[in-house]
């Protein structure tokens, strides 16, 4: 990575906590840090184990891979028009049902602000369809697991860049920083983040006419189907679980939209288990 900031310690995530602890997840309770609600967060672990899960339960490494692969291959399709009424379910602010939450801001913005113009906010691919070539037809392109609404501007200073530590603060997004090569975004969606990605590498293994996508240990990838830092993401990932938001953004794509799952968000423990 060209011009490395040093590593800065982490930040707990600040941003939209008040939101986030509010949100009710439909279907499925999600449990959070506390003592009696963590029989809650077995149960509904153990019923998703005892049904989506079941044939990957017990597994490891590539075959724990390969199992989550089929099972959450099974999914209706969006067109990439599709996917801007899918992102204003999605990415709802649960306290105001007009609004998104925008990935890299954290801001709250009208669900009806969308477009391409400064200030609006538009579909990214947090996953970066260059990596791979595979554009926005119906597929990898747009799989609303890694597509989330972000402010215009700073969805071009992202652009097609890897994701590993250090740069420069962003100026219209702080605590997200950015160099030549890669972007880092702000402490609160790093898990996020991470968890999108490692998904979209079991989603998406080379079927379906589309690129083998895998996650490397390297920035600079170009169109290569591959996106980095590997080991960096896993960091993210470890140092920022999942939250209420993020359950709840997994079970409406699960509930209403694509009616599968990201494997990560509900079993974090299996990331360590395919990327060793």
């Amino acid at each position: 990575m060209s011009a490395h900031s040093a590593r800065r310690r982490w930040r707990r995530p600040l941003l939209v906590a008040a939101a986030a602890a509010s949100i009710a997840v439909p279907s499925v309770a999600f449990a959070t840090d506390s003592g009696p609600a963590d029989s809650g967060a077995r149960s509904t672990v153990d019923a998703l184990d005892d049904t989506y899960y079941q044939d990957a339960i017990g597994k490891t490494g590539p075959e724990l891979k390969a199992a989550l692969h089929t099972i959450i291959s099974d999914q209706t399709k969006l067109s990439y028009d599709q996917v801007w009424d899918a992102l204003k379910k999605t990415d709802e602010d649960p306290a105001d049902t007009s609004n998104v939450i925008l990935l890299y801001t954290g801001r709250s913005q009208g669900k009806d602000t969308n477009g391409g113009d400064p200030d609006q906010w538009n579909r990214e691919h947090v996953w970066a369809k260059s990596h791979g070539d595979f554009g926005t037809s119906t597929g990898p392109g747009t799989d609303v697991h890694h597509l989330r609404p972000t402010d215009v501007s700073v969805n071009s200073t992202r652009g097609n860049k890897d994701f590993d530590n250090g740069g420069s603060e962003v100026g219209e997004a702080p605590g997200n920083f950015t160099d030549d090569d890669s972007f880092e975004p702000r402490d609160a969606v790093k898990g996020d983040v991470a968890r999108m990605i490692l998904y979209m590498a079991v989603r998406y293994d080379g079927e379906d006419g589309f690129a083998d996508l895998e996650p490397n240990d390297e920035v600079n990838n170009g169109s290569a189907p591959a996106i980095g830092r590997l080991s960096v993401l896993k960091h993210w990932h470890d140092e920022d679980p999942p939250d209420d938001f993020e359950k709840r953004r997994n079970q409406i794509i699960f509930d209403e939209i694509q009616h599968n799952r990201n494997p990560f968000i509900d079993h974090p423990e299996w990331v360590a288990e395919i990327w060793k």
